[in-house]
């Protein structure tokens, strides 16, 4: 990306970068540094214990303000009705603010994606892409995780600003041609002066530029994203309990030791509930690993109304790097179960819309399949019919869908009720009981 020097020059951010021989540092500084520092303290619900600033200008502050108002600024979409809080709502943790399984968009927003919609809650320090990602065990013996890490749910990004652009310039969400496009929408919009004058105080125009106007759009997207009590709060009752501020319920207890028990829901496999970093005490609930779980083919999206299209996650389509890597195929990102309880829609394609059926998936898919899948001409359930027979062998049948040697679920319905309950401990927002007060339990 292009990005005209005289922008950064008098910077130390610029300086830094220069040391070492490339301005693309430019764009990864503000995650870097708020990362660095989230890594080693514990989260407390405002922003006052991260730097405010990095380099001289601008500070983070006044990147955090802008990115804010770029978010939920409808103007920057070529319907002039969609912006990043649209789909990411805010009184949602930043997923979907309805019952939809994808969201409209496009210039007319009469366009529609194929993916679920996911949080942006916890997305602060995902690694980057990996195809090999070695886990130290305790034995000291190495384990290959396979593919982990980006963002999105084929992880085709790294960064924050790299996913900023992408909705940005999507034909079925913002639908903008081009960064002319953006840059000329935001020339038009109430904070340009702002913009403007957060970035060039010595009375550049910033805005003159079209590339640099882009990549600083996207760099406070990223930094707005990294603000702690917006987008990692901490704030839920688990995290509370975390605290030794509040005990859990029964149930809550009963659901969380299912949850991480091997031989029964597993959950805790791909969604740790601990952090294997001892001096970090709040788990995020994602391994950031993929796996192809084998979700049933959801007939509601438009894109599915041609038989020959499938959405295969890792190897396509909108990933491409990947489309050789047929191992890959039906593989989707691992999400963070953290306020997972307000959702709406689950698994990749929306498919599933309720979470104690997004639980039940896992615990009867094999056992009952015919609960979730059609049945075919000889009335057998066709298991996996979101993905072609070539890839169905990459679907992972491991514990909780392996079933007993008796061939019943791992999982009783009560045992499920009580993982729920404890999933619903991991949504923020909880206010926990004064100090001297019993606390109430639900």
């Amino acid at each position: 990306m292009r990005l005209k020097v005289s922008y950064f020059r008098k910077t130390a951010v610029f300086r830094a970068a220069a040391a070492a021989g490339t301005l693309a540092l430019l764009a990864f500084v503000p995650s870097r540094v708020i990362q660095a520092c989230s890594d080693l303290m514990e989260p407390t619900g405002t922003d006052t214990h991260f730097p405010r600033v990095y380099g001289d200008r601008p500070t983070v502050a006044q990147l955090t303000d802008l990115g804010r108002r770029i978010f939920s600024d409808a103007s920057l979409s070529a319907s002039g009705r969609q912006s990043c809080a649209s789909c990411h709502d805010p009184a949602s943790a930043y997923g979907p603010p309805n019952r939809a399984p994808v969201q409209a968009g496009g210039p007319q927003m009469d366009r529609f994606g194929f993916r679920n919609t996911p949080s942006l809650r916890y997305l602060h320090s995902p690694m980057a892409f990996t195809e090999h990602f070695f886990e130290i065990e305790p034995t000291g013996g190495k384990d290959d995780q396979g593919p982990t890490g980006g963002r999105t749910w084929d992880g085709r990004v790294d960064s924050g600003h790299d996913q900023a652009l992408m909705p940005l310039m999507d034909g079925n969400e913002m639908a903008n041609a081009s960064h002319e496009d953006i840059a000329a929408r935001l020339r038009k919009s109430p904070y340009a002066a702002d913009f403007a004058r957060a970035l060039s105080p010595d009375g550049e125009n910033v805005l003159d530029d079209v590339e640099a106007t882009v990549a600083w759009m996207t760099v406070a997207l990223e930094t707005f994203e990294q603000s702690p009590s917006d987008f990692h709060p901490f704030s839920s009752k688990f995290d509370a309990y975390l605290r030794d501020q509040v005990q859990l319920s029964p149930q809550e207890q009963r659901g969380m030791a299912v949850f991480n028990d091997m031989k029964k829901g597993n959950c805790a496999s791909c969604h740790p509930s601990t952090h294997k970093n001892a001096g970090v005490r709040f788990p995020l609930f994602t391994d950031m690993g993929y796996n192809a779980l084998g979700v049933p083919r959801n007939v509601a999206l438009p894109a599915n109304r041609k038989p020959d299209f499938f959405d295969l996650g890792l190897c396509g389509p909108l990933r491409v790097d990947l489309k050789e890597r047929t191992e890959y195929c039906g593989m989707f990102r691992t999400p963070t179960l953290r306020n997972v309880a307000l959702r709406h829609n689950f698994f990749h394609n929306g498919a599933v819309h309720t979470l104690r059926e997004a639980v039940a998936f896992y615990a009867t898919r094999d056992t009952a399949p015919q609960q979730w899948y059609p049945r075919g001409a000889g009335g057998k359930a066709e298991a996996f019919n979101d993905l072609p027979q070539p890839y169905q062998g990459n679907v992972y049948t491991g514990i909780p869908f392996k079933p007993l040697a008796n061939g019943q679920s791992r999982l009783t319905g009560r045992e499920i009720d009580d993982i729920v309950a404890f999933l619903g401990t991991l949504s923020d927002g909880y206010v926990p009981p004064k100090p001297g007060r019993r606390a109430i339990k639900p």
